[in-house]
């Protein structure tokens, strides 16, 4: 039955068309379509002991073999590696120099203190007497409270504090803030 008529019995159902179904449609090939070769490319897996097959292609154009793509990259990871350690090596020189520098600095601010192990400093005692009976008139605080000069400073008379604050407590009170 294949003679171009159509079945008597699918003549009697009527066709409608739906709205929710569309029919494909030809698609168009672009100008840059290129038909698939009749012979296949040579083995990717590279069977025979020859040259490594380049069959990664990047979108630049270059090809490259995975083998080649993994030793590029362990050589990048060694330099960077080696470019780290020349940085660490450098950063610590900078360091030790300045460690040293401030190391010179607080031995010659305070010399013989980093150098020994003796850690309380005493200040020296003046030999003359006469230093100590000029420094009496001009500093009552460098008088030895022992010393004959320090019984005349105990009737000098000694400034009052200012009493002004008190006096405004009384006045007005203890004002308290209130939040």
């Amino acid at each position: 039955m294949h003679d171009n008529r159509t079945h008597p019995l699918l003549a009697q159902v009527p066709l409608t068309v739906s709205p929710f179904v569309s029919l494909p449609t030809a698609t168009t090939l672009p100008y840059t379509y290129k038909t698939l070769p009749s012979t296949l490319p040579p083995s990717s897996t590279g069977g025979s002991g020859e040259e490594k097959s380049q069959y990664v292609v990047s979108s630049s154009g270059h090809a490259a073999h995975p083998d080649e793509i993994i030793a590029s990259c362990k050589a990048l990871q060694a330099y960077i590696q080696k470019v780290q350690d020349d940085a660490d090596r450098e950063l610590k020189a900078w360091e030790d120099v300045i460690a040293a520098r401030e190391l010179a600095e607080k031995r010659r601010v305070a010399p013989g203190w980093l150098d020994s192990e003796a850690r309380l400093l005493e200040p020296e005692k003046r030999a003359n007497s006469s230093a100590q009976a000029g420094n009496a008139k001009g500093n009552p605080m460098d008088v030895d409270v022992s010393s004959p000069e320090a019984s005349g400073l105990r009737h000098t008379p000694m400034p009052q504090p200012n009493r002004e604050g008190d006096e405004l407590d009384r006045a007005f009170g203890g004002l308290g803030l209130n939040k």
